[in-house]
């Protein structure tokens, strides 16, 4: 096997073109191969990342898309329906209640137009949000329904370019009627995942329910798991709930990060493999183009081969002595399209700013893939070799 071994780089050296040409199509499928899956698995890794981990656990249920068409099957977010929800739906941590109105913000002879939100307390700290000036609102100023608001960091440079705006006093406009607020803090920019605080406004829901409407309808849920592995489940459980209450699929809008990143992990691996099979696809070119170089290489050493077998060598070491040849031509191609498919992932993904993630997995299948087809594509040409008959191969000289 070392005598066979030595000789095949003899044959590489003496035949360096031809060797080229027979590694190239292996270098390209599995650097091909390694490619496309690093740079699936680090668009992947750049999603995760910009979303944090931060909200893994939170579940969004917007009422948006119910009753469009059956106004008799309407589900009402109430106070009771909490207690439905409650009742019904497993691995819950907290539901919380928003509401939400559009405004126009005022502080002297500046004015900006916004959606404001009506949240109850601690629901800025179920998204691990922070604050750029100030405090969060307490559970008194939920209860006493306080004139105080929070600002995004947008908001807040629109209406205080001077900056500070915390103690400020500021007015908010809604259906002609005008309420003053004390501006209590500004939250850091946050513009990823299902919730942003770039130009966002919130106000206690206490004050929303006691100067605009005493027993509001939630327009959105926000239900944190217990655990953010439970998210999925409960996105589904969730929809089963609402689809039975009122008898139509997608009745309400449910939104979660974890389900959406899963959902992104499973389209990128269908597409990723998609891509892979394709690139793969040039592996069996290679090793077809291998099959032809060692037909080729045959037909050229037949002397060589009917002088070993006159010498004693038998079939089965004239089949190793190729096989080994076709099996190192394809590693060879296999461990430098691995490098080469390395160097130009690092190169793509570090000309787009992600974060270099390279599936191994994906390299070693390549690798023991381009091995296969070595051996696969090396057997035809060593069987050949091996049937030569002595004389007729040493008169063909």
């Amino acid at each position: 096997m070392l005598e066979d071994l030595i000789n095949t780089f003899q044959n590489f050296k003496q035949n360096k073109v031809r060797t080229f040409l027979s590694l190239l199509g292996i270098i390209i499928g599995v650097a091909s191969v390694i490619l496309i899956t690093t740079l699936g698995q680090s668009a992947t890794a750049n999603v995760k990342e910009s979303f944090g981990t931060s909200g893994l656990d939170i579940i969004q249920v917007s009422s948006g898309f119910m009753n469009r068409r059956s106004s008799s099957k309407s589900v009402q977010f109430t106070e009771s329906f909490r207690q439905d929800l409650w009742d019904n739906i497993e691995n819950l941590k907290t539901i919380q209640y928003t509401n939400s109105l559009s405004s126009t913000l005022v502080y002297g002879d500046l004015s900006v137009s916004a959606s404001a939100t009506a949240i109850e307390h601690n629901y800025l700290q179920l998204y691990n949000f922070e604050m750029e000036q100030g405090n969060f609102f307490t559970v008194s100023d939920n209860v006493q329904g306080a004139q105080k608001v929070i600002l995004g960091k947008e908001i807040a440079e629109a209406l205080f370019p001077e900056g500070d705006p915390v103690g400020k006093t500021i007015t908010l406009i809604n259906s002609d009627i005008r309420f003053g607020f004390e501006v209590i803090g500004v939250l850091k920019e946050v513009s990823s995942g299902i919730e942003t605080t770039t130009s966002a406004v919130y106000i206690p829901r206490g004050f929303y329910r006691k100067k605009i409407d005493p027993n509001p309808n939630a327009s959105k849920i926000v239900c944190q798991v217990t655990d953010q592995k439970y998210s999925v489940a409960t996105v589904t459980q969730i929809k089963d709930y609402f689809e039975e209450l009122t008898g139509l699929e997608n009745s309400v809008m449910v939104m979660s990060m974890a389900s959406f990143i899963e959902q992104y992990d499973e389209i990128m691996g269908t597409l990723t493999l998609l891509l892979s099979g394709v690139a793969a696809i040039s592996l069996l070119v290679g090793g077809v183009g291998i099959m032809n170089i060692m037909i080729v290489t045959v037909t050229e050493r037949k002397k060589e081969i009917g002088i070993r077998k006159a010498l004693g060598a038998t079939p089965n070491a004239i089949r190793l002595q190729f096989l080994v040849e076709s099996a190192t031509i394809s590693l060879c191609g296999g461990i430098l399209g691995i490098v080469v498919g390395i160097i130009i992932s690092a190169i793509v993904v570090f000309a787009m700013s992600w974060q270099f993630s390279i599936q191994w997995g994906a390299v070693f299948l390549s690798f023991i893939f381009s091995a296969f087809v070595g051996v696969f594509f090396g057997l035809n040409p060593a069987s050949r070799a091996a049937k030569l008959d002595p004389v007729q191969a040493l008169a063909s000289e």
